[in-house]
């Protein structure tokens, strides 16, 4: 009984562990208003490296196979939790992008 406990235990960890986490990133952010050219473009760089680890979460890899294999909800999750990351970085890069217009920044 005690091992049956335990590898259930062990079987929730790993499920759990499976699921992947994809950074949020707020549209509009407090001091936006000040950011630099330069401050623009360092932060669209840094949103396509959250864009692209949200899209390799909707992928095949180690944690979405498991969670296929031990319990499927996790993998849609995951994928969802990936696309809403991914729809958050896009409607933020836009704002960035309105944003170098207006400040009139050259590329």
């Amino acid at each position: 009984m005690r091992t049956v406990n335990i590898a259930a235990v062990t079987t929730v960890c790993v499920l759990l562990s499976a699921c992947a986490t994809n950074q949020k990133v707020s549209v509009n952010q407090l001091g936006d208003e000040q950011l630099s050219c330069a401050q623009i473009v360092s932060q669209d760089r840094e949103l396509d490296e959250v864009l692209e680890k949200a899209q390799n979460n909707k992928g095949v890899s180690t944690a979405n196979v498991a969670a296929v294999i031990f319990f499927w909800p996790a993998a849609v999750g995951n994928y969802m939790d990936a696309d809403k990351a991914e729809q958050l970085v896009t409607r933020r890069k836009t704002v960035l992008a309105d944003m170098y217009a207006k400040k009139g920044c050259s590329a």
